[in-house]
């Protein structure tokens, strides 16, 4: 099937498909004319992906990961490797949430201040523009 057909039926865009490709997720063979050709597989392979993705995983950790998959879901055995790769990846999110959640409180804490000094000594703020109005 061509990349249109494969796009309509995953309800992937064509352009995402071609990164899929470039990133070693994904092949196709090309015809005569240089056009893309998949085979039926690749639309459980882009279903798999796009659970992946789902889960937080990058293109890297997809690629290792992605020729143990089963079904769409994707299933993956529990060899020490992937095991090993997915708890890294763990990490990385768990890391990253706590530092949104310091930066979150910081910020919250800051408008905590700003609200208990009051807005009377304050230019009026445009919020969508994030700067203060002029006089």
């Amino acid at each position: 099937m061509r990349i249109g057909e494969l796009s309509r039926r995953t309800g992937v865009n064509a352009h995402q498909l071609r990164y899929y490709e470039a990133q070693g997720l994904l092949e196709a063979d090309r015809g005569a004319n240089g056009y893309r050709d998949y085979d039926e597989n690749a639309v459980l392979r882009v279903q798999q992906i796009r659970h992946l993705l789902g889960a937080g995983l990058s293109s890297e950790d997809i690629a290792y990961l992605l020729p143990c998959a089963v079904g769409e879901a994707p299933e993956l055995p529990g060899c020490p490797e992937l095991l090993a790769a997915m708890r890294s990846r763990l990490q990385r999110l768990d890391d990253q949430m706590n530092k949104l959640a310091r930066s979150r409180d910081a910020l919250a804490n800051y408008i905590d201040t700003a609200e208990r000094m009051g807005s009377d000594s304050y230019p009026p703020f445009d919020e969508a523009a994030m700067e203060p109005v002029p006089a």
